[in-house]
């Protein structure tokens, strides 16, 4: 089990990587003893293969002109799907922009991020998912929401955890620090996760920062951190269910760099080639997620790999379905743009809301 001794082992400052199994799918921890059944882990598989799915299926929908645009979360999925599995209802889920299988766990409808991804803020709502936020986009600027929020949840006597997430590109910005820091000196419950899938955008990790790994930027805040592998999905149910124990006893915040890749495009506005090497991809490539997860299963004895295409064709008419009902939702209204930011509509949105319906009425859209 991971505990404290374990987490000294793995200091940020010695550049070390928490691991559980490796690239095939064997346990490389001498007894190393999941703290899942085995159903629970069959079912994180299943998690990570429909997210995978949902995925290719929203880029495919994204090339059909159907949504906009979109950022693809293949070869991240180990950390989302772990976190589903840790975070509680009474836990607070805040969100960058790459974490669909958590979204999913914590109760986001699939057609809620397919309508949010068309451009109807009606996909923010997430009726079923209670406590979390809205998809943030400005970089690192959420990380001070969470830390607002454990401050809240601390002040107000719960016991609960906020989690928040953040790319490696984040970590370059004034708003990760401040959170760390206010998070350090006010003793509050939450769980940083940077998810660092070494490009932020097209810039390289390498490009970014000169210190020796993500994690040890939480020692000179004194936050408790530890490195992870974040394709390996029992080292991330391992690690992100320890940081959960230990800041709901210590209410002190926790920080986790998930080291992952980001197999597929920055957005489907991007083009990952131009940036990157196929050796490099393809060596990535050998610590997929569900690649390694299903090895293990399969040397357990736990899982026939020709149940996938079963499951695939299940979830891809689910999916279908889902979009369908993002398609058929009502058009956003022209006054919700633009009249619940003012009491009073200021002349210069005035005159924007004017040229646009002006345009409507031109091409014969909504009015």
């Amino acid at each position: 089990m991971f505990n404290l001794k374990t987490l000294d082992k793995f200091k940020p400052i010695d550049d070390k990587t928490y691991q559980v199994i490796d690239n095939d799918g064997k346990v490389i921890i001498k007894d190393w003893i999941p703290d899942l059944k085995d159903e629970e882990i069959v079912q994180a598989y299943k998690d990570l293969l429909f997210e995978r799915t949902a995925d290719f299926m929203a880029v495919s929908y994204q090339r059909q002109g159907r949504m906009f645009t979109y950022p693809p979360n293949l070869g991240q999925e180990a950390i989302h799907i772990a976190s589903g599995k840790v975070i509680q209802p009474e836990d607070w889920l805040v969100p960058a922009f790459r974490e669909l299988g958590a979204w999913l766990a914590k109760g986001v409808s699939l057609w809620e991020i397919f309508l949010y991804f068309k451009g109807h803020e009606d996909g923010s709502k997430f009726l079923n998912a209670k406590r979390m936020l809205p998809i943030s986009v400005p970089i690192a600027s959420q990380l001070l929401h969470a830390v607002g929020i454990g401050y809240a949840m601390k002040y107000q006597g719960e016991k609960a955890v906020a989690f928040a997430y953040v790319g490696d590109g984040g970590t370059s910005e004034g708003d990760f620090h401040e959170a760390l820091n206010f998070a350090a000196v006010w003793d509050v419950p939450v769980v940083f996760v940077v998810q660092n899938n070494r490009f932020a955008i097209s810039v390289p990790l390498k490009m970014q920062t000169r210190s020796l790994n993500l994690a040890v930027k939480g020692v000179a805040y004194d936050v408790k951190s530890i490195a992870v592998d974040g394709n390996d999905f029992f080292a991330m149910h391992d690690v992100l269910s320890f940081a959960r124990e230990f800041v709901l006893k210590e209410n002190k915040p926790f920080l986790i760099e998930a080291k992952t890749y980001r197999q597929g495009a920055h957005t489907t506005s991007d083009d990952p080639t131009r940036y990157r090497t196929k050796d490099e991809e393809d060596e990535w490539a050998l610590k997929d997620p569900l690649k390694r997860l299903q090895s293990y299963l399969i040397s357990k004895k736990l899982w026939d790999p020709s149940e996938d295409e079963k499951l695939i064709a299940q979830y891809k008419k689910k999916i279908d379905s889902e979009f369908e009902k993002a398609e058929a939702y009502p058009e956003y209204k022209l006054d919700d743009v633009f009249d619940y930011m003012y009491e009073n509509l200021p002349d210069e949105l005035k005159r924007q809301k004017n040229n646009y319906q002006n345009y409507l009425n031109h091409v014969g859209g909504v009015k």
